[in-house]
């Protein structure tokens, strides 16, 4: 049986559908699940109705790149939107394109390339659904210039629960579209989006490799060039100490004319575009097995080391990079998530005002090395403030921190992100639901304040009365008033 309720006259009963065991992209939570894929509204709507008759409660789920438990439903019902994945209207003129909610950023790019179109915001792995990055409003190396999804959604067709179909944009029912757009999915389901993509002219980018010593350099060099780049990102060192603390290296990359990059017309066909089957010489999907080898503080100081001076020895000189190898870096390594088997990792992401953002950023490396519990991964960005209720974008930097997971430090490493938690909310910062493991209703309260949570509780008792849209995530953090510990 796949899954899907394909007769409304006589359903399956929700306890009697397949179940999967459905984890968070970094492996270290699990639970069982029933699930569901419905292929249109109708039936999207149909098994929602049907799991609230049941007594159970439902949780939306796209590709499952969400880090931690923000897509999972524990001896629950999770629908999977997968099945919704038609291209309903795409117009090369313009750029605005339509699709369903399970379309992915790789279908949006292979589709729309050849036409010198490329999505306006992407994270760092094609494999999301467009209705997981509306509803979680993600970002890309370029928020500080474009904003997240949710500043290119034109409108959306939205189900909520409640069996309202709403259309959704900034001129109808928006305080909807605001909430909806970061609302992770517990408002309802977007069942169309309209997109506006960004018109490209060549199938590259000009990308500039810089290292920095320090975090001094890091935040002096995003603010000297955040005006005149179109993407900034950086590698952090999270695990160089002393003068060192926060080195790095910068990669920028600007968009390229035509005119200035006649062979790069020639990339805008997706093909060419395909990422290579090995690196240095070894299979693609070996690395993450070799990348194991090294997963351990000692080993990732060595490798961290021969990364940043590998950078400091390379040519400064900009050279031209694909698209897909620009941005997808994870996909690089389709097995690399296996190097932190059998325990797997949480990622930690802070976003923090530009004016206190350095110093937590110091107080937070130096907590890390002080308990012995080092990200053996960290990337900086830079954003903007935007509109969307509770938005994790802010006028300052977000850093992504790996840390992996074993039996003997799970609970020092939680210990030491509510830590960090303190840290973060000190400065003014907020957090990201689509990469969170350890949020508490205390820090979510803290994180958005009280005006903007009741807001999106007075939504959420329009469009889910009897909630039945629910996740571990959710439940945890206290969504809702009765919710969480």
């Amino acid at each position: 049986m796949s899954g899907t309720l394909a007769d409304p006259i006589a359903p399956t009963p929700i306890v009697q559908l397949p179940r999967r065991v459905f984890d968070g992209f970094g492996f270290s939570s699990r639970s069982v699940s029933m699930f569901a894929c419905p292929r249109s509204a109708d039936e999207v709507e149909h098994v929602m109705k049907q799991a609230a008759a049941e007594g159970f409660t439902v949780a939306l789920r796209g590709s499952g790149r969400s880090y931690g438990d923000a897509a999972m439903n524990g001896g629950n019902l999770v629908i999977d939107m997968t099945g919704m994945r038609r291209v309903l209207a795409w117009d090369p003129a313009t750029g605005l394109i339509d699709v369903e909610p399970g379309v992915t950023i790789e279908d949006l790019w292979r589709l729309c390339l050849r036409d010198g179109w490329w999505p306006a915001v992407v994270p760092g792995t094609m494999f999301p659904t467009i209705g997981g990055c509306a509803a979680m409003n993600i970002h890309g190396k370029n928020h500080f210039a474009l904003g997240g999804t949710g500043d290119h959604i034109v409108e959306c067709d939205f189900l909520t629960p409640a069996g309202e179909h709403l259309l959704l944009s900034r001129t109808e029912n928006s305080d909807f579209f605001h909430a909806a757009i970061s609302g992770f999915g517990m408002l309802g389901t977007f069942t169309r989006i309209r997109l506006q993509l960004k018109r490209i002219e060549s199938g590259r980018l000009s990308v500039e490799q810089i290292p920095v010593r320090n975090f001094d350099e890091q935040f002096a060099y995003f603010e000297e060039h955040r005006t005149d780049s179109d993407y900034l990102v950086s590698w952090v060192d999270c695990i160089a100490s002393g003068s060192g603390l926060g080195r790095g290296q910068i990669h920028r990359g600007k968009y390229l004319h035509a005119s200035d990059d006649p062979e790069g017309v020639a990339l805008l066909e997706p093909s060419k575009q395909d990422l290579p089957g090995t690196i240095l010489g070894v299979p693609r999907g070996l690395v993450g097995s070799l990348l194991g080898l090294f997963n351990f503080n000692l080993g990732m100081k060595l490798v961290n080391f021969g990364k940043y001076y590998a950078g400091v020895l390379s040519p400064r000189a900009p050279y031209k990079q694909a698209h897909v190898a620009f941005h997808f870096l994870l996909d690089y390594v389709p097995t690399w998530r296996s190097a932190y088997q059998p325990g797997g990792f949480i990622q930690y992401q802070p976003f923090i005002p530009k004016e206190t953002a350095k110093q937590a950023f110091t107080d937070i490396f130096r907590l890390n090395q002080a308990r012995g519990i080092v990200s053996y991964l960290g990337v900086i960005k830079r954003y903007r403030p935007d509109n969307f209720l509770l938005s994790h974008a802010l006028d300052g930097y977000s850093i992504a921190m790996d840390f992996p997971v074993t039996a003997s430090n799970r609970a020092e490493l939680w210990k030491m992100c509510h830590e960090m938690n303190e840290i973060v909310l000190a400065a003014g910062g907020r957090f990201y639901p689509a990469k969170d493991s350890v949020l508490r209703p205390q820090d979510f309260q803290r994180a958005w304040g009280q005006q903007r949570i009741s807001a999106f509780r007075a939504l959420r008792n329009r469009a889910d009365p009897n909630r039945v849209l629910r996740t571990e995530w959710a439940t945890r953090v206290g969504v809702d008033p009765t919710e969480g510990s």
